[in-house]
């Protein structure tokens, strides 16, 4: 484990994320980051909402899959209009 946490490329990369710097990579390792927690914010959402009416499994299931539905296309959009904002 040490080995890998010593290579230069991966202190590159953990380097420029912590940085800011917005590239192919870093954009991606965000838009997970967004992803994952919007599906967590949507599982929670769906169970305040519905989960006494259809049970609370099936309510944080349906939110976790829709949530990214909606933060996917903003966030990309986001990090593009950053990654333009830069070069100026």
């Amino acid at each position: 484990m040490r080995e890998i946490l010593t290579m230069p490329n991966l202190i590159n990369f953990l380097t420029s994320l912590a940085d800011g710097d917005l590239n192919i990579a870093t954009e991606l390792v965000w838009l997970i980051i967004a992803t994952a927690l919007a599906m967590v914010g949507g599982a929670i959402g769906g169970m305040l909402l519905a989960g006494k009416d259809i049970g609370y499994q099936l309510s944080a299931m349906l939110g976790a899959l829709f949530a990214p539905a909606g933060v996917i296309p903003a966030i990309f959009l986001g990090l593009v209009a950053l990654n333009f904002l830069t070069n100026y």
